[in-house]
């Protein structure tokens, strides 16, 4: 570990059922940590008996391997990640730590949703990828091809990757990183049959897909055996592993200056980007699971310096500092006692109990220097929620410690208490993740909950400017403001979402990206003072009011609390600029305080929302169905029902690929019916696609409908509501 040339970090990622922990399996039986006999049927790394249950990855595992190449030692940190779109989130979060990820593709099923999803975030955290084609014997066995037609079916698969590599990558990594059978950098085989081969190994061991055809299509086993121990699965995958993928040196060189957002010229930054093992510390935080045993374990990467036990660390987002008890190496689901963990490893840690995912543990002395780890962007963001509640009235404290453990553990949970009604509320990415934290609740924490049927969550936004000026007075008649609201156009929003424009930019570089890229005035953009996690933005357009620069901080709060639930139906607002024409303010510091200006902001910014054509806005899902050609109309039929649209059918031979948008509030019982209408032959992969408007016609049905669930009055909200 101490010599970075020989570490490498490598994640397995692919769309669910694609034999991500298949593969693990054989690489872990290959370092002696599993036996053999079990690799591929002992799922090492579900080690969760909820993983157990459904067959299918929920969180991301940690494993330290050893292997030998050319009679040297490596060792090989890797992470196992779910392919479930419920669980992306992990994905990204592995990401951020790796330099390289094992892309397994199903050689039948091809790259499907999911593939691409992963892939796109593998190239946009600049973690070079390798591709992994898999199940080659589904080929012989379920397709029946000859052994000279499957080389047109692998070759499509590889084109395929190639696109979206060159469509995703950034101009200088398109060319450097495209995959080539060739060179080495794709590998052909069976996780669960345990062979493997890259085409340059394939000739030094003197076998080729002739051999494997005849291995499949012998009588016996005895020439699928013989295949497996002259070309293990193992040695095709880490020897990849080692010649392809940068060592942490190489890596962190060209990954530092895209993930840190800072300066680099500081010497934590140098230190990084030479991955010194005697610099300052840096430990990026990932993960954080919770032991039974020991507390809340951090799992990160450290980026330079030594990460020892008993020494102080200061943690960047919780502002304070803590002191780690205990430094360990990860084998799944058992951490191994290591004395130190040097630049360039992944470690676990016990003792950071403030830290949270996406947290920087630097080493005190350096507290102040400017720059941290750009923030984790998500590809999708929680849209289903349920109210849920103890069965037995006595395990009230326990499940709200254990529902915050939880959340501590996945961020993409999110858990609210409603104040009126007095309902513990559970935000998660879909229907899945939601079943999955629930069945976590009750075999972890022992806590049996009943749940209400599904919400959606909705946004509300508006459609046009509003007409005129509103002026929001405080209870005391002494402040008042100024202010009208208007849509914010895609481009805008798209800017704000991928962190491109951040709150705590220099005005004059943010005006000049928006005038550039979304059509914005120079002088208006240049004056923009806040933006929310909703992607809307407030703009402060007065000028030489006297006191305002004392109140701003409290207008801003008021301003934030009012965008968190908007006048329809107490959703959060969405998409939306407000801008603050003119004020008037009191001079007396007793007569301005939150009490007076948070009503008199909210009731400007209501009414100028409720003038400019406002509207609900739902999730979409985008759904990617795979169906035999005779069944197309089946699927559509389902499709229009639920209120979706097809997008685009692809004829591939005796295979149809669908793509279709449905909301989520009409794909609750989507699983069951796509079954039902096409006797279970259809295969399908969901992800977030967008937020849009509500159709007119439902609009009022379903904001009264929300509103009658919150106990608020059961009629629309008028304009006059907000007036004094």
């Amino acid at each position: 570990m101490k010599d970075r040339t020989r570490v490498r970090n490598i994640g397995i990622i692919a769309h669910v059922d694609h034999g991500k922990t298949t593969t693990s399996d054989t690489l872990l039986a290959a370092s002696g940590i599993i036996s053999p006999k079990v690799a591929g049927e002992a799922l090492a790394l579900d080690y969760l008996s909820v993983e157990q249950q459904r067959g299918i990855t929920v969180k991301a595992a940690n494993v330290s391997l050893y292997h030998e190449m050319d009679n040297k030692g490596y060792v090989i940190n890797l992470i196992d990640t779910p392919g479930h779109v419920d669980f992306s989130g992990r994905v990204t979060r592995s990401l951020r730590v790796l330099d390289g990820s094992i892309v397994v593709v199903d050689a039948v099923e091809g790259v499907m949703t999911q593939t691409e999803t992963v892939l796109r975030q593998s190239l946009e955290e600049r973690v070079r990828p390798i591709l992994f084609v898999n199940k080659i014997d589904r080929l012989i066995k379920e397709l029946k091809l000859g052994k000279d037609e499957m080389v047109p079916k692998l070759t499509s698969i590889i084109a395929e990757v190639n696109n979206m590599i060159s469509s995703y990558a950034e101009p200088e990594y398109k060319e450097k990183w495209t995959v080539d059978p060739a060179k080495g950098t794709v590998v052909f085989g069976s996780a669960k049959d345990k062979w493997g081969f890259s085409l340059p190994m394939a000739q030094k061991k003197g076998v080729n897909f002739k051999t494997v055809y005849d291995a499949y299509t012998a009588p016996d086993k005895s020439k699928l055996q013989e295949l497996a121990s002259v070309s293990p699965i193992h040695d095709a995958l880490l020897d990849t592993v080692i010649q392809f993928v940068p060592n942490p040196i190489e890596a962190q060189k060209y990954r530092i200056p895209k993930i840190w957002k800072g300066d680099l010229d500081n010497e934590i930054a140098k230190a990084m980007l030479n991955a010194d093992p005697n610099g300052p510390l840096v430990l990026m935080i990932t993960d954080m699971k919770v032991d039974p045993h020991a507390g809340l374990v951090a799992t990160g990467r450290v980026f330079s310096g030594t990460l020892r036990s008993g020494e102080e660390v200061w943690l960047v987002n919780a502002k304070s500092s803590q002191k780690t008890l205990q430094v360990s190496l990860y084998m799944g689901s058992t951490r191994e006692l290591a004395e130190e963990i040097p630049a360039g490893n992944i470690a676990g840690v016990l003792g950071l109990d403030k830290a949270r995912s996406g947290e920087t543990a630097i080493d005190p002395r350096f507290k102040d220097v400017q720059g941290s780890f750009e923030t984790l962007h998500y590809v999708s963001e929680p849209v289903v929620t349920i109210a849920i509640e103890p069965k037995n009235p006595k395990d009230l404290t326990k499940m709200i410690d254990s529902l915050r453990k939880l959340s501590i553990e996945d961020p993409n949970l999110v858990v609210k208490i409603n104040e009126e009604t007095g309902e513990y509320l559970l935000s998660g990415m879909g229907f899945l993740h939601l079943e999955v934290s629930l069945q976590l609740l009750r075999e972890n924490y022992g806590i049996d909950v009943q749940t209400s049927p599904p919400i959606v969550v909705y946004r509300e936004s508006i459609r046009e400017p509003s007409k005129r000026i509103f002026e929001g007075k405080s209870p005391n008649k002494h402040n008042k403001f100024y202010m009208s609201i208007a849509p914010l156009n895609d481009k805008s929003v798209e800017l704000i979402a991928n962190g491109t424009i951040k709150e705590d930019m220099d005005p004059k570089e943010m005006a000049k990206i928006l005038k550039e890229q979304a059509d914005w005035d120079y002088d208006e953009a240049k004056k923009i003072i806040a933006i929310d996690e909703n992607d809307n933005v407030f703009v402060d357009m007065t000028s030489g009011v006297q006191h305002l620069r004392e109140i701003m901080d409290t207008v801003l709060q008021g301003y934030r609390l009012a965008m968190k639930e908007g006048p329809l139906a107490r959703e959060p607002i969405r998409g939306t600029k407000v801008i603050l024409h003119d004020a008037t303010v009191h001079e007396d510091p007793a007569h301005r305080g939150p009490a007076q200006l948070f009503p008199a902001v909210r009731n400007a910014i209501f009414a100028a929302f409720l003038d400019a054509r406002p509207t609900l806005l739902e999730p979409i899902q985008k759904l990617d169905i795979r169906v035999p050609m005779d069944l197309i109309g089946n699927v559509t039929g389902v499709i229009t029902r639920k209120r979706g649209k097809v997008i685009n059918v692809v004829d591939s031979g005796s295979v149809a690929r669908i793509t279709a948008e449905v909301p989520v509030s009409e794909s609750y019982e989507m699983a069951s019916e796509l079954r039902g209408a096409t006797g279970g032959k259809a295969f399908w992969g969901t992800e977030f696609s967008r937020w849009a408007p509500v159709p007119d016609s439902l609009l009022q049905d379903i904001v009264l409908k929300i509103r009658e669930r919150k106990g608020m009055p059961k009629q629309m909200p008028k304009i006059e509501d907000f007036l004094s």
